[in-house]
Order: C-alpha cells, then sequence, then structure tokens
C-alpha cells in the first residue's frame, strides 16, 4: 500500500482533495431519476387529492344535475340569479371585510397591550384557548349563548338585565279590563273609565288575563274604603274565581288583588293625580280625580322585556361573526405578539426620546414594523372566512339560516340536500377556489419579496 508524498498523487484507494474552483456534483444533478423518485409519492398525493378535485369540478360544473346533459355555462349563470346564491356572496363579501379585520385589530391590541401587564401569559392563554375548541362544539355554545329565553340564553340574560336597570318591567303584562266593566282602549295599550269618577261611589277596575300561575302569592282583593278628604278610591283586581261562579264586576271572595298598578286621574287630556294600588289592590286617589276619568296607562301592561332576536334576520350574520372573533381573535394575538418580540426596543425607546407619545410610537413604529406579521395574519384569516361553514349550519336555525347563507353551505346544500344538483355546486366551489386564489397569489408573492 503506498502513502501520498508532500505534492504527489494520493494514494489509492483513497479520494483526493477537491481541487479549488471545481464546481461540485450532487447526487440530484447526476440522478435527476432518484429526485422524482423521492418526489413521486407527494406528487401522486397531490394530485389525487388537489388536482384531479380541481378539474373534476370545472368539468363537473359544465354538466346538468344528472351529470350527462352539457349546459356549458348555465350552472355559472345560475350563480348569479339565484337569490341564494347571491345571498351567500353577500354574507362572504360581508364575512371577509369584517371578521379577519376585526380579529387582526383585536391580536393587535392584546398584544400590546399585555405587554405592559404582569399577568399578560395568563391573559394570553385564556384568549387563546377557544382555539383548543372545535367548530362544532363552538356553534353548540354560542347557539346555546344566542337563545331568545334570558331564562337560557347567556347574551340576553345579560341584555335583560341590564335593560330592566334602568327600565322598569310593567306590573301585569297581559292583563285587560273585563268586558262591560266601563274600561274602554284609549291607544297604545291603556285604557280609560267611560265615565267619570264619583268620590261618593267606589271605582273599581276589574281585569283579566292574568296567568293563575303569575298569581300565586298575591292577596287576597278587598273593597276600598271611602276617601276622608273627598278623594276616589276603588279596587284592581282581577274579577275571576276558580272553578267558576261569581258575579261579575264584584269582589268575591278569594278573587286576587293586583299590586302595583298605577292609576291616573285624566281631565281635559291632562294627568291631575296618580295613585298605585297596594298588596289589596286599593288605591286611593286625592280631591283634585273627583269628576275625571280614570286611566290605567299601557305601562302596567306591556309584556316583559324578552332580549334581542340574536338569530333573527337582522342579526344572525353579525352574531355567527361575533362566535368566529372569539374563536380566532387568540390566534391573531399570539402570532402578533411573536412578530412583536422581535421589534427592536432601542427603536421604540428612540421614538419616545425624541418626544413622541405612546400613540404615535405604536402608530408610525409598531405598527409599521409588524406590517408583515399583520399581513400574513389578515390574509390567513381571509383564506379561512372564505370556506366558512360549521359555525353557520349549526348557530343559524331553520328559519334564518338563508339569511346567513355563504358559499360553502350553499355548496353542500346544492350537492347533497333537497334537489341536490351536483352541477350547480360544481359550480359554486369553482367560484371558491378563484376567490382564493387571489389572495394565494398575493400571500406568495409578499414572501417573495421578503425573501429577496
Amino acid at each position: 500500500m503506498s502513502t501520498a508524498t508532500a505534492g504527489g498523487p494520493a494514494a489509492p484507494g483513497r479520494p483526493g482533495p477537491p481541487v479549488p474552483g471545481t464546481p461540485r456534483t450532487s447526487v440530484v444533478r447526476t440522478r435527476p431519476w432518484l429526485a422524482w423518485l423521492f418526489l413521486l409519492p407527494a406528487l401522486v398525493l397531490l394530485g389525487a387529492l388537489v388536482v384531479y378535485p380541481i378539474v373534476y369540478s370545472v368539468y363537473r360544473s359544465l354538466f346538468d344535475a344528472a351529470g350527462t346533459g352539457f349546459v356549458g355555462l348555465d350552472n355559472y349563470v345560475e350563480l348569479f340569479t339565484d337569490d341564494r346564491i347571491l345571498t351567500a356572496i353577500k354574507n362572504n363579501a360581508i364575512w371577509v371585510a369584517v371578521a379577519p379585520t376585526v380579529c387582526t385589530a383585536l391580536g393587535l391590541i392584546f398584544a400590546v397591550l399585555t405587554e405592559r401587564v404582569r399577568w399578560s401569559t395568563a391573559f394570553k392563554l385564556i384568549v387563546f384557548m377557544p382555539m383548543a375548541i372545535s367548530m362544532l362544539a363552538a356553534g353548540i355554545i354560542f347557539r346555546l349563548v344566542y337563545e331568545q329565553d334570558p331564562d337560557r340564553g347567556v347574551a340576553n340574560a345579560i341584555w335583560v338585565g341590564v335593560h330592566d336597570t334602568f327600565s322598569e318591567a310593567s306590573a301585569w303584562p297581559g292583563a285587560r279590563p273585563r268586558p262591560d266593566s266601563g274600561l274602554e282602549s284609549s291607544g297604545g295599550g291603556s285604557y280609560t273609565t267611560a265615565a267619570a269618577a264619583d268620590a261618593a261611589d267606589p271605582a273599581d277596575l276589574p281585569l283579566v288575563g292574568v296567568p293563575p300561575q303569575d298569581l300565586t302569592g298575591a292577596a287576597d282583593a278587598e273593597p276600598a274604603e271611602s276617601a276622608d278628604d273627598g278623594g276616589v278610591s276603588g279596587t284592581v283586581w282581577v274579577d275571576f274565581s276558580r272553578g267558576g261562579g261569581g258575579e261579575p264586576g264584584v269582589i268575591d271572595p278569594g278573587e286576587k288583588a293586583l299590586a302595583g298598578i298605577e292609576v291616573e286621574a285624566v281631565r281635559d287630556g291632562e294627568v291631575v293625580a296618580t295613585a298605585t294600588t297596594g298588596e289589596n289592590g286599593t288605591y286611593t286617589l286625592p280631591a283634585e280625580a273627583d269628576g275625571a276619568r280614570l286611566r290605567l296607562p299601557a305601562s302596567n301592561f306591556t309584556e316583559a322585556y324578552n332580549g334581542v332576536n340574536w338569530l333573527g334576520p337582522s342579526l344572525i350574520t353579525p352574531a355567527i361573526i361575533a362566535s368566529y372573533v372569539w374563536m380566532w381573535a387568540g390566534f391573531a394575538m399570539v402570532l402578533i405578539a411573536a412578530g412583536l418580540a422581535g421589534v427592536p426596543r432601542e427603536l421604540l425607546e428612540a421614538a419616545r426620546v425624541d418626544g413622541a407619545n405612546e400613540w404615535q410610537v405604536f402608530r408610525r413604529v409598531t405598527v409599521p414594523l409588524l406590517a408583515p406579521v399583520l399581513a400574513v395574519v389578515l390574509v390567513t384569516l381571509m383564506i379561512n372566512v372564505l370556506k366558512i361553514f360549521d359555525l353557520v349550519y349549526i348557530i343559524a336555525p331553520g328559519a334564518t339560516q338563508s339569511d346567513a347563507n355563504v358559499l360553502a353551505l350553499q355548496l353542500y346544500l346544492s350537492s347533497f340536500g333537497t334537489g341536490a344538483d351536483q352541477g350547480v355546486g360544481s359550480a359554486i366551489a369553482v367560484l371558491l377556489l378563484l376567490l382564493v386564489v387571489p389572495v394565494m397569489i398575493f400571500n406568495i408573492r409578499r414572501l417573495r419579496r421578503e425573501r429577496s
């Protein structure tokens, strides 16, 4: 066996050192088939799961519901003439314009503000936690949150509580005068006596229409005593006896009093006196009420405030967008917070030294430096909302599902719902692809600019 000598050739069996300036060759360059061999499984999956469905969807969109008759572009014409699909397109535009913007803005605010508090990690954990919940579970949660009944729906429970804090509830909602009681409707839900009140006679005001369960705990009605100062007195009660019997217009034993009813004395269109019934249903008006007509204002009978119809036609889309923001604001916050951690603090301090206030530092330094991260978050969320399906399908009730419709949901309904037409469904799929492609191209160009 020979060894290499100084300046001589290398010993047999050992590669010599690379000669400076000689281009290095790789296995991929010398054996390109090897690279294609490694890429083949990925290309097969890409073709089967991405390319083939796209090509077939375009092909299928040119045929009728049965898939046998060629209709050309008729399915695409239907996309812009069918009211349901037009509603879905409009709602998708609202989603793309509102949801990503709100999520990104909230994420930016949370990321910047939590840097200044000691419990920032706990706050970020709580905000990000909804991301661990599936869309299905989140939809079920918010379907319950938006229930109309305040006893079941959290949103209306809070809303009704705030409303009732500043606005008193009616005393006996749904109550109405007994026929032939002398009370006539005076407009706006109020009732006024046909005859003027007389201090010599009790002005009893019989009502009906109060559910028996609402009278649980109510005291028995009692006849009113005559007022000493020449005023007007009377009783407001439920003129109904359980089991039948009793005389109309007369306070029979066991009939219940209506406490808290407001009684007004009206003369020439002006209220001259008011009184409120006590626990036994009696009230007493001062002498000014003598000769005036008595009125029960509408505030006594208006139905209790039942909150907002969150799942109604006008609010269903904003309500579902709010549930989406609840889930994805944490995602935006985490990404923006990661980008904020890489912002040079020297630039922020230099801006403060130059006299900039915190708002100017945020607007002119922090936001421009975070622009690439904000673009990533915004584009990601835009692509995500274009294919939103789960939340709309679960939260929107059947009566208003058409008002909350989006393209992904309409694709499912057109393809597999009643009167399925997979030609139209395929056309919707192609439209969704065309809407996503510009966003993807923008994202790819942005990534290339950042690398260059």
